[in-house]
């Protein structure tokens, strides 16, 4: 039995879609209004944006229409799609696009961007789900309203599309069946703080949840004392959030609210899996009675370097579940931890997964060194959507502390650490609220600190004119002593366009890569990356930029901290070329 993402979800080749042969002429005539000159100056389209598509997924073997949350003027823009499997196509009305997705194609999100002659808008997603998908019908605001769901498990596609919306859906439930239900809204980057909460007949609240641990994204789950008839609503505030004290709605405020009474998943043990092997995972959730296997089998033999988490989603589990990868074994807890002398064995590279069920608990962990071993040691717990504060420290045999750390990553803790002599040595994690608890798990990871480069740039689109030079500023993050020469180069220019590669020092922190266009080039809009090279480097190392964002203005989150795909590695080029000049008339 195999998991939907037992393989990474590539974006693979290119694929650009041209209009149908019978919408050429509609196509040269916009192409003409590019050109149009008047008076020695050109009247040119703006570049289009692209905040969202709605729906936001489609059903692998469906095709179907979507609209598009933007602007484009002149319609219709030009289709990129990243990864095999899905056509994009502008359709002849304003706005509106047809989607084709093959029977054979991967689920997972994909990347999409509109572009034109000036330019291309930000790479928004669109998610080929292997499940059919139900669209919200309006008006469904109102309980006497609420749009009826019917055999679930469901996935929902809606939009909360103006101020103050809130939309009802009826879910019929049996006597002691638990719903579970999930929203995807931050993750899509949609500008909500999405609300779930659940109803009976009358409106009085069930239950509610406004945040799943990991995410804005709420997740609710609830047992039906009898049988009937419950709503679920989905509302939300704006994001990032202003000074509005009132339900947000836009058109880009898109979701998907997943509906299940089925099997779904609270925890899994391990909580990672590890790349090139296969890990028995025990599951832990709702509805499991006698339906998976009691050690599912995950194949990680497939996965490439690289990937940090990858998805599971068993046949017959409606709502999905997030593991870490690492490259080594991945252990259960074994009590009793607590001291040095009672400290459990963990190889190198490897990761424990762990509880502190009781208050006070702190475990233990003995791993072997040598004197000079540089060691990366992460807990993930917070992250991983469970009330665990942790913190983090290394001990010497004696139990003498080395270091400690508690909020590195969010209010997960991570040591970058130097062995100070040959031996072993212990990794210890506790609770910096002392408290106990069934749900407060956590993930250890210890990996050897190999030196790495990570290069990346802060726009994913560059423009630059035939005759001219455009150049493009590469920061590089060196971790763990990395010292090598690092060579820039882009690959898949288009003809007319050059890019000598850079060779970046061993001490210097940014390179820059200049993209030179011929006079004669001709006009281009087209994906292109930019390959990171060197001793010591990844291969199949990329310059990409990262999606997610993770500041704050005076206290109140700003961007998106976790997204279904969260850097993009294909950045785009677009070539213009200068309009001619009308020649003046001569004079009779």
């Amino acid at each position: 039995m195999a998991s939907r993402s037992q393989a990474p979800l590539p974006e693979g080749r290119d694929e650009r879609f041209p209009f149908p042969h019978r919408r050429g002429a509609r196509r040269d005539a916009w192409s003409g209004l590019l050109a149009l000159t008047l008076g020695g100056l050109s009247v040119s389209a703006a570049v289009p944006t692209l905040d969202h598509l709605f729906p936001a997924a489609v059903q692998a073997g469906t095709t179907r229409r979507v609209a598009g949350v933007g602007k484009w003027d002149p319609w219709p823009p030009r289709v990129w799609v990243g990864g095999e499997g899905l056509r994009v196509e502008p359709t002849s009305e304003s706005g509106t696009f047809e989607v084709v997705a093959a029977t054979n194609a991967v689920p997972g999100p994909r990347f999409v961007r509109v572009f034109n002659d000036d330019g291309t808008s930000a790479p928004r997603f669109l998610i080929v789900s292997g499940t059919p998908q139900t669209d919200e019908v309006e008006p469904n605001d109102a309980l006497g309203k609420a749009q009826p769901v019917g055999a679930l498990p469901a996935s929902i596609q809606g939009r909360l599309g103006k101020s103050g919306d809130v939309d009802s859906f009826a879910v019929t439930v049996a006597a002691g069946q638990t719903l579970v239900a999930a929203v995807e809204a931050h993750t899509l980057m949609s500008p909500v703080d999405a609300v779930l909460r659940l109803v009976d007949a009358r409106g009085v609240t069930l239950a509610l949840n406004h945040d799943d641990g990991r995410t804005l994204d709420p997740f609710l789950v609830w047992t039906a004392p009898v049988a009937g008839t419950c709503v679920v609503q989905v509302f939300g505030f704006a994001h990032p959030a202003d000074s509005d004290i009132r339900f947000t709605g836009n058109p880009k405020c898109v979701y998907r609210l997943h509906l299940t009474t089925g099997p779904a998943l609270r925890q899994v043990r391990p909580l990672g899996v590890q790349r090139g092997a296969v890990t028995p995972l025990a599951f832990v959730g709702w509805n499991l009675g006698g339906g998976p296997p009691a050690a599912f089998p995950f194949d990680a033999v497939g996965l490439g370097g690289g990937l940090s988490r990858v998805v599971l989603q068993p046949p017959g589990f409606a709502i999905p579940f997030e593991l870490a990868v690492g490259e080594g074994p991945e252990l259960p807890e074994s009590e009793p931890n607590d001291l040095a002398s009672t400290a459990r064995a963990l190889p190198v590279p490897g990761a424990v997964t762990g509880d502190l069920a009781l208050a006070g608990d702190e475990d233990r962990y003995s791993f072997p060194v040598k004197k000079g071993d540089r060691l990366s040691l992460e807990v993930k717990a917070a992250s991983l959507g469970f009330p665990l504060d942790a913190w983090l420290k290394v001990e010497d045999p004696a139990g003498k502390e080395l270091a400690r750390n508690d909020d590195a990553d969010g209010a997960d803790p991570r040591l970058d650490w130097t062995a100070p002599a040959d031996g072993s040595f212990v990794a210890a994690v506790g609770n910096l609220l002392h408290r106990g608890g069934e749900d407060l798990l956590y993930r250890l990871e210890v990996r050897r600190a190999v030196p790495s480069v990570k290069a990346s740039v802060v726009e994913n689109a560059f423009t630059v004119a035939s005759g001219a030079t455009h150049e493009i500023k590469v920061s590089l993050q060196r971790r763990f002593g990395f010292e090598s020469r690092v060579t820039l180069a882009a690959v898949d220019l288009p003809e007319g366009v050059t890019a000598l590669p850079v060779e970046v020092g061993p001490k210097e922190s940014e390179g820059v890569l200049k993209l030179v266009a011929a006079a004669g080039a001709k006009p281009f809009g087209g994906p292109f990356r930019i390959r990171v090279g060197g001793e010591g480097v990844a291969p199949e190392s990329w310059v990409g930029m990262e999606l997610v964002t993770s500041g704050e203005n005076n206290g109140v989150p700003q961007g998106f901290r976790r997204l279904v795909l969260e850097s993009i590695d294909r950045l785009w080029l677009t070539v213009t070329v200068p309009p001619k000049k009308a020649e003046p008339e001569k004079a009779k």
